[in-house]
């Protein structure tokens, strides 16, 4: 099996597992997305467009979370169909985007993902877009300052008594 196809199957496993709760009233309206990055901000009073970061510095935080204080890298171990686990490594970076690393254990096949990443639910998920269109968007519960919860594809957590927790990793000074 390819890595991208292990790593489809793990995913998919992990997503069909909270397939079976009904779907939440309380989901996200469209258009309820804050956008970091690769989108134009609204052009300033002198009519020059204005960075989307200088929006965000000199605004609230994005639906209730500091995005540059919260920007970091996440890691853990999440479930996988056919080895012991996936050591999983997200990066979020300030600007709006985001890579992924993933190593499979006992297997020598890894696979990266980047893209962007926006925040819903006033600061309660995060959704990571791929730049691959070839991947779905992933949703991540904001449990803590320090840790995030893998979401099913519509937002609600996986029933499972497995772990798919990844922590704050240590970071360098800031």
């Amino acid at each position: 099996m390819t890595p991208r196809l292990l790593f489809a199957t793990a995913l998919c496993a992990a997503l069909l597992t909270g397939c079976n709760k009904p779907a939440s009233d309380d989901a996200a309206p469209a258009g309820d997305t804050a956008p970091l990055a690769n989108e134009a901000a609204e052009p300033a009073a002198d009519g020059q467009p204005t960075d989307v970061l200088k929006a965000v510095d000199n605004a609230p935080a994005p639906e209730g979370l500091d995005v540059r204080a919260f920007a970091g890298s996440f890691s853990g171990t999440i479930p996988c169909a056919d080895c012991p686990g996936i050591d999983s490594t997200l990066t979020l970076d300030a600007d709006g985007s985001y890579t992924t690393h993933d190593v499979y254990q006992e297997r020598d096949a890894s696979f990266d993902s980047s893209g962007t990443w926006t925040v819903e639910e006033a600061g309660k998920r995060i959704r990571l877009d791929p730049n691959s269109k070839d991947e779905q968007d992933r949703l991540l519960e904001v449990v803590s300052n320090d840790e995030l919860r893998m979401l099913d594809a519509d937002g609600n957590a996986i029933e499972s008594g497995l772990n798919y927790t990844l922590t704050r990793t240590a970071a360098a000074a800031r």
